[in-house]
């Protein structure tokens, strides 16, 4: 069953390659085993890589054994809900595509704030 997004619709995929999402479905759905809650369907941008590299999270390099393939300016991912909160937090927080970001990320960032940051479903 698909979950629902920020605006209260039916959760869209984020992206199927690179393949994101805390199951690698495509999209960013959650579950009790998502710790880190991978919720906020974000467009990479090279300010953003930077700025996860900069807190220890280098999302830039590939990680086989998680199947991650490494992320560039462009590629949409699901982000952990916290990681974008703080890059909103210090200017740097990167697009958000709303139709693909589950209703759990307002538990961290407010409508009004992803607002800020949506992209358009085409872009």
């Amino acid at each position: 069953m698909a979950g629902k997004n920020v605006l209260g619709g039916e959760l869209a995929s984020c992206s199927t390659d690179p393949l994101t999402g805390f199951y690698r479905d495509g999209c960013c759905n959650t579950g009790a085993s998502d710790s880190g809650l991978h919720v906020i369907c974000a467009k990479m941008t090279a300010e953003f890589l930077e700025f996860s590299r900069s807190r220890g999270n280098d999302l830039s390099t590939p990680n086989p054994m998680f199947r991650f393939p490494g992320l560039r300016p462009g590629d949409r991912w699901c982000l952990c809900a916290a990681r974008w909160k703080e890059a909103y937090d210090a200017g740097k927080a990167p697009p958000v595509v709303l139709e693909a970001s589950h209703i759990s990320s307002l538990e961290f960032a407010s409508l009004e704030e992803l607002q800020e940051h949506a992209v358009l479903e085409e872009e």
